[in-house]
């Protein structure tokens, strides 16, 4: 494998990641939260942007979109169903387009829900998926702009990739989604054991991310409206997965 990746911190909780293709020299910045933090990261790891991979138009993801394109001369590929929102962008993409990226293809996902057109990235070769804010670890997006059925199904997508798939989130919101899972699924062993892990990373100044799949099918009560111990502590063993889902959100909306 050829892919290497560098996460950092951007603002106050936001990741910026890079992507690095040794055989093309070619790299990719998954959203561009803020200019002076990846211009740290450019210079410590020595890898100049080729390309931005913009997943929806919030303004904590596109801030530095057109400064970083003056500075490097870089390509901006984004959402079809956003493009009028995302500064600078050169290429749209939607559900299934491939984009080529040295010996990569990274496959676009649709998973509207925290925006309308949000879209995650997934490189099928090296097992990596960025999502943004669709999926957090322990956690989901906010509903901003679509209904609770629609980031159901964002999610299934995200939950059918295979399980050792390394996933890549847009926010530090670990230890405050973990204390909210508790309060869902308060008797699943590998949940409390997470949290604790968590607590510590935390504790120490370190990063929760990256995260799996596996991880978030075993943990994460965004993914688990299937469980029936969850559907029990809520009282909905007949509701529908789809309920399920939308009743968690609505709790989290209000924890």
């Amino acid at each position: 494998m050829t892919i290497h990746i560098d996460q950092f911190t951007c603002r106050a909780d936001n990741f910026g990641v890079l992507i690095h293709d040794d055989q093309s020299g070619e790299t990719a910045l998954i959203d561009a939260p803020e200019e002076s933090s990846i211009l740290e990261a450019v210079a410590r790891t020595g890898w100049k942007p080729t390309v931005i991979l913009t997943t929806h138009h919030h303004i904590d993801h596109v801030e530095a979109n057109l400064s970083l394109k003056q500075k490097f001369n870089l390509k901006i590929i984004g959402p079809k169903a956003e493009a009028d929102k995302i500064p600078g962008i050169d290429e749209q993409v939607k559900e299934g387009d491939v984009i080529k990226f040295g010996g990569e293809d990274i496959r676009v996902i649709e998973t509207p829900g925290h925006t309308a057109g949000h879209i995650s990235f997934y490189l099928p070769s090296s097992g990596v998926a960025f999502t943004a804010d669709t999926l957090f670890a322990l956690g989901c997006g906010r509903l901003f702009e679509a209904p609770p059925p629609v980031m159901y199904n964002s999610l299934k997508k995200l939950a059918a990739l295979p399980r050792e798939t390394v996933v890549y989130c847009g926010h530090e919101y670990t230890l405050s989604n973990a204390k909210f899972a508790l309060t869902i699924d308060p008797e699943n062993p590998k949940l409390k054991e997470r949290a604790k892990e968590i607590e510590k990373l935390r504790g120490e100044g370190k990063a929760t991310l990256p995260t799996t799949i596996g991880e978030e099918l075993d943990t994460n009560p965004f993914l688990r409206w299937a469980d029936p111990a969850i559907r029990k502590h809520l009282g909905m063993e007949s509701a529908t997965d789809a309920e399920v889902f939308a009743e968690i959100r609505k709790r989290k909306d209000n924890f």
